[in-house]
């Protein structure tokens, strides 16, 4: 058996960054519904997040995307770093989840500090960046609100 890794299926230099793309679906035996979502915040091989400024906005979307959107299963940053996935239960468009995502954008860029930054609570809490996740909420919030008209 043959395993397939969605996200090395796409073209990753026929797509343009930022966008909102579901990339995966499964019913689970009990009829449930779990939907991925890649939310590219950077043009794949032309730049990449920087450590602290990622694992800044990932710390920050925690929260602020369960504000926004319900049964968030994770938010996790992808290891190009050049966005997140977002993984939930139930079904939502594209849409929903780019309005969604705007509006968590909007509080990162608001924020005056990251949650859970300490030993206890992150395996790797120095490296983070405020400012660094400021910057790029606010630049992918403004392309995104051109496409997505939010």
């Amino acid at each position: 058996m043959k395993i397939v890794v969605e996200s090395f299926t796409m073209d990753h230099t026929k797509v343009t960054a930022p966008f909102v793309r579901k990339c995966g679906h499964i019913n689970t035996p009990k009829g449930d519904v779990i939907n991925k979502f890649d939310l590219r915040f950077t043009q794949p091989n032309a730049e990449a997040m920087p450590t602290g400024a990622i694992h800044a906005i990932e710390h920050l979307m925690a929260g602020y995307f369960r504000e926004e959107l319900e049964d968030i299963v994770d938010i996790s940053p992808m290891g190009c770093r050049t966005g997140f996935y977002l993984i939930k239960v139930g079904e939502s468009t594209e849409e929903e989840v780019a309005q969604a995502l705007m509006r968590t954008l909007e509080k990162v860029i608001n924020s005056t500090e990251i949650p859970a930054v300490n030993a206890v609570q992150c395996g790797n809490y120095r490296d983070m960046s405020l400012f660094g996740a400021q910057e790029y909420a606010k630049e992918v919030l403004g392309k995104l609100k051109e496409i997505y008209k939010g």
